[in-house]
């Protein structure tokens, strides 16, 4: 009997759920980098426009944008938490394994 052959279903459902993870963590950052696109595009969209002065199509293009990468980059270093309480929420309910040490 071959042993690699063996091994290999085990091996590959690890794999499986531990792609499956990756893919849940991924997402529950992005859904907190567009939660936070929205709330920051809002306030700078109310105290870009206290001076009074019209904004150009250029600078509104440019400072959509910056704010996506601001929310982004916020997300992909731990936000304010939102992602790590849905994904807190998806262990306890056992639909999201512990993280490894990897993670």
């Amino acid at each position: 009997m071959n042993t690699v052959a063996h091994i290999s279903p085990v091996t590959s459902i690890a794999a499986d759920e531990e792609a499956h993870s990756a893919k849940m963590v991924r997402a529950a950052r992005q859904f907190e980098a567009v939660l936070l696109n929205s709330l920051l595009g809002s306030l700078q969209h109310s105290f870009s426009s206290l001076g009074g002065q019209k904004s150009d199509g250029e600078s509104t293009n440019y400072d959509y944008v910056g704010m996506q990468a601001l929310s982004s980059a916020l997300a992909a270093r731990g936000g304010i938490g939102i992602a790590d309480r849905i994904l807190a929420s998806m262990r306890q309910h056992g639909e999201l394994a512990a993280p490894s040490a990897s993670q």
